[in-house]
């Protein structure tokens, strides 16, 4: 008998763009066949991820915990998540009319708190937070390009360098980024001395009354989806990569989503 439904699972449609993703990036078809049903694992993934769970509290008419958590971090080691998600990213600037790669981005961080047994954290004296920060881009959809996990006490524009040559040489396209005024100064030098790309930082006026910044609402749109995740409330994890890793499920959710919901809609029409 099958099992009662939960919110996160993935509907057929999403699941068969999944499984043909997945079946598009891995580099090799060798391997044992999977212990537990392959969509049922990303189905417990997920509401992990959403609930805020422990891997040992999963409900268990999911597969066994340590074979749920096997898959996923051995997916992260294999780069399956990062290629998914990026995959997936520009099957929505297509499904938008836009270019697969895009031409500018906009960079962000924010600061939470972490648990104790994380690794390389620091405190954000403008925030005052004890934790790690978390550095993106997006693009101009709101879309993740680039990640990076780093200790809270690394200033934005030291983040931002990190940031930036890790993934300059996958973004052949890109030409301009915006940003707030945290990162002026130098760093627009840098930016283009080091990766070609102009740094154009978005300024706050002198008007007391609130006001949606140009481009920069985006970005902090992002931040907003990556907040309905529980998990993501605060950094519970160990490693940064995990970490990482997480935000790009989260926006592979959200993406999946979108690119099925025209479909959903219309069978329950």
């Amino acid at each position: 008998m099958p099992r009662q439904a939960y919110d996160t699972d993935l509907t057929d449609a999403e699941w068969e763009i999944f499984e043909k993703t997945l079946l598009e990036i891995r580099t090799s078809t060798k391997g044992r066949k999977p212990v537990t049903p392959r969509r049922e694992t990303v189905n417990a993934i997920l509401y992990r991820l959403r609930t805020g769970c422990q891997w040992r509290s999963l409900p268990h008419d999911f597969p066994r915990w340590d074979q749920v958590y096997r898959t996923y971090r051995r997916w992260i080691l294999a780069g399956h998540w990062e290629r998914i998600h990026d995959a997936l990213c520009r099957e929505v600037r297509k499904k938008n009319g836009r270019d697969p790669e895009p031409s500018a981005l906009i960079i962000d961080s924010q600061s939470v708190k972490a648990d104790s047994w994380a690794e390389d954290t620091g405190y954000d004296a403008g925030k005052k937070i004890k934790g790690v920060k978390r550095h993106v881009v997006v693009d101009v959809l709101g879309l993740l390009i680039g990640i990076v996990v780093h200790a809270a006490n690394i200033q934005d524009r030291d983040g931002a360098k990190i940031l930036a040559l890790r993934f300059k040489d996958r973004l052949p396209r890109v030409k301009l980024v915006w940003a707030d005024g945290g990162y002026r100064g130098e760093l627009i030098q840098w930016f283009k001395d080091e990766t070609g790309w102009t740094l154009e930082i978005v300024k706050r006026d002198d008007s007391s009354t609130f006001k949606v910044l140009p481009k920069r609402w985006i970005v902090e749109r992002t931040f907003g989806w990556l907040m309905f995740w529980r998990i993501l409330n605060r950094h519970h994890e160990r490693k940064h990569d995990t970490a990482e890793n997480i935000m790009r499920i989260a926006m592979t959710r959200n993406m999946l989503r979108y690119l099925t919901r025209k479909e959903e809609a219309a069978k329950a029409a």
